[in-house]
């Protein structure tokens, strides 16, 4: 049930072959990081998380964090684990260097990351959120702050989280009633703050908490929120952790999952205010927090593959020891011989390299943002990013509760036993959809600004790549591939066609593009996930070739990628069409009014 082993090929050939690791890190100037050190640093991380992560990830399932008059007391056998994962330098991966950063591409973070997050989501909670609070004090915080925070953020001597959510105030930030009352160099913080993921533990000797408030002058809305540093210990002139600040967690939320991290009601100022330092200029502090929350969906997106991943190997070791029934030859069946058990397998293995290549192509055109050549190709990097921002997101953590349902599926009754741990990944799962703006946001945020932030533009140039790989896929020797290429066309054809439809009548159908757009994300996402699979399939038949002409042995890795992308684009691509004909239609049932819902 605790076996978790990384499937560090699929993402070396993906890094090697779709993003181009050794020229990417190049033009990074980022001398001696090539795809040798990639596959090291990998297969380094795979054993830490099968020999330390994953043995507590049904742990903390089972012996989740509690509340005591010490705060908050994590899972038995988190923190010596987490004492391990600093010091063996793995929250400075990507950090900047001139605070203790390793400063290695975000693409190679983001291979790390899925690692942890398949092991132990829980557990990789906290330092994934340290590592939104790490961005959004780079980018926004000022000298001193960063000189006090980022060096211990960044070694994980400390630990970060993000404040937003209140009782009354959930996706609505503009309800934010959190207030902050200038004093001297710093402020008062007082209100509550709800939903605060790993808000208390006692792992680290201090905890900077990231959090919206209200100035008293501020404006009404989403305007006048400002962010500020609240630490859980002020800081001595030393700049150590001292005297306890006036924040407090006062319950734990009591989960579907993941209940090896804490999710904290936290409250600010219950004795006098807690003090707060702000982060940038007063009424941007959503701008700057966005920083965060851009970095942390793509993280979450991330978790839908790790878990999918999870829930993969769960199945597939339970369906080759599992028998039922008997052979022709009246030696007993393993379950994995049935055709619908190869079926909910085969979705599970394709559907998570489809995510896998979409993480690490998505996250490598931040790294591509850096280093473009001018102005143009950096918007452009920049624009497919953002674009690809609320796919990663939404469609990959909504396919995972499909994945991670199959998993219970396979087990058959079994699954539906918690000691299995099928459910677990289930229960698990079901968080990612909802946390850090539900898919409902992701697809308003995909359909109304990313697409008309420039017409469509950067859309089309996707479906314009996708569609050489179609061609390329039509002219290849081997039938899958050709198979592969015309399915693949077809949903590109239909896309095409919702996009045209919604971009061409714009705010004439706002309200049914309203309606329309969590179809538009997940036929985005298995539009790409299926063109990904595509390229990874030439790539491999390319391989083949060269290797038959030198007459070196073959890689079965390559013939199980053109296999993984035809049945992708057999079985899963199919979903585009249908779910484009919606996108395209006049009118829906979903915009009925309100009487549809009487009894």
């Amino acid at each position: 049930m605790s076996d978790y082993f990384h499937p560090y090929r699929d993402a070396e050939f993906i890094l090697e072959n779709l993003v181009n690791f050794d020229e990417l890190s190049q033009q990074l100037n980022l001398d001696g990081v090539n795809q040798e050190l990639a596959s090291a640093v990998i297969s380094e991380a795979g054993r830490f998380a099968s020999e330390v992560l994953a043995p507590l990830n049904s742990v903390g399932d089972q012996q989740g964090a509690t509340l005591n008059e010490q705060g908050v007391q994590q899972t038995p056998g988190f923190s010596e684990a987490y004492q391990q994962f600093a010091e063996a330098g793995w929250t400075s991966l990507t950090a900047e260097e001139e605070f203790g950063g390793q400063q290695l591409p975000q693409v190679l973070g983001t291979a790390v990351n899925e690692i942890w997050h398949s092991a132990n989501m829980a557990f990789a909670l906290c330092p994934m959120l340290s590592q939104g609070a790490i961005e959004a004090l780079c980018a926004h915080g000022s000298e001193v702050l960063q000189q006090q925070y980022l060096e211990h953020l960044i070694s994980g001597r400390w630990t970060g989280t993000m404040n937003l959510t209140e009782p009354n105030a959930g996706s609505d930030l503009a309800a934010v009633s959190t207030k902050a009352v200038a004093e001297g160099d710093h402020y008062r913080i007082s209100g509550q703050k709800i939903f605060i993921t790993w808000g208390d533990h006692q792992m680290t000797d201090n905890i900077v908490h990231l959090v919206l408030a209200r100035l008293p002058d501020a404006p009404a809305g989403v305007k006048g929120i400002s962010l500020f540093v609240v630490p859980k210990f002020l800081l001595d002139e030393n700049g150590e952790p001292a005297e306890m600040n006036d924040v407090r967690c006062v319950s734990l939320e009591h989960k579907l999952g993941i209940h090896g991290s804490p999710t904290c009601v936290l409250s600010f100022g219950d004795e006098g205010g807690a003090i707060g330092y702000l982060v940038g200029e007063p009424n941007r502090g959503l701008m700057y927090m966005f920083t965060m929350m851009n970095s942390a969906r793509q993280s979450v997106g991330l978790q839908g593959l790790s878990i999918s991943e999870r829930a993969y190997q769960q199945g597939l070791s339970y369906a080759r020891e599992r028998t039922q029934g008997k052979r022709a030859d009246g030696s007993a069946k393993p379950i994995i011989e049935y055709p619908d058990v190869r079926r909910m397998l085969l979705t599970l293995k394709t559907g998570s390299e489809a995510m896998r290549a979409l993480a690490l192509v998505a996250s490598a055109e931040l790294d591509r943002a850096q280093i473009a050549g001018d102005a143009e190709q950096a918007k452009a990097h920049q624009l497919r990013a953002e674009l690809m921002t609320p796919i990663v997101k939404g469609w990959m953590t909504e396919f995972a509760q499909e994945l991670t349902s199959l998993n219970v599926q396979i087990h058959g009754g079994m699954g539906f036993i918690e000691e299995t741990g099928a459910a677990q990944h289930f229960r698990d799962a079901r968080i990612l959809p909802i946390y850090e703006g539900t898919t409902g946001i992701q697809a308003l945020d995909l359909i109304g600004r990313k697409l008309q932030m420039d017409q469509g533009e950067s859309y089309r140039s996707l479906l314009a790549e996708l569609t050489q790989t179609a061609r390329q896929l039509e002219t290849g020797s081997d039938p899958r591939l050709a198979k592969t290429g015309r399915k693949l066309l077809k949903a590109i054809d239909a896309a095409s066609s919702a996009l045209r439809k919604i971009l061409e009548e714009g705010n004439d159908r706002a309200e049914l593009n309203a309606g329309i757009c969590v179809h538009f994300l997940m036929l985005s996402g298995f539009l790409v996930g299926g063109g990904l699979l595509g390229q990874a399939a030439v790539a491999a038949a390319q391989l083949q070739r060269q290797a038959e002409e030198s007459g070196q042995a073959l890689d079965p890795l390559w013939d199980s990628k053109i296999s993984s992308a035809e049945f992708f684009a057999v079985q899963l691509l199919p979903r585009v069409g249908y779910l484009a004909e919606i996108c395209a239609a006049e009118s829906l049932s979903a915009m009925a009014g309100e009487e549809c819902f009487e009894q």
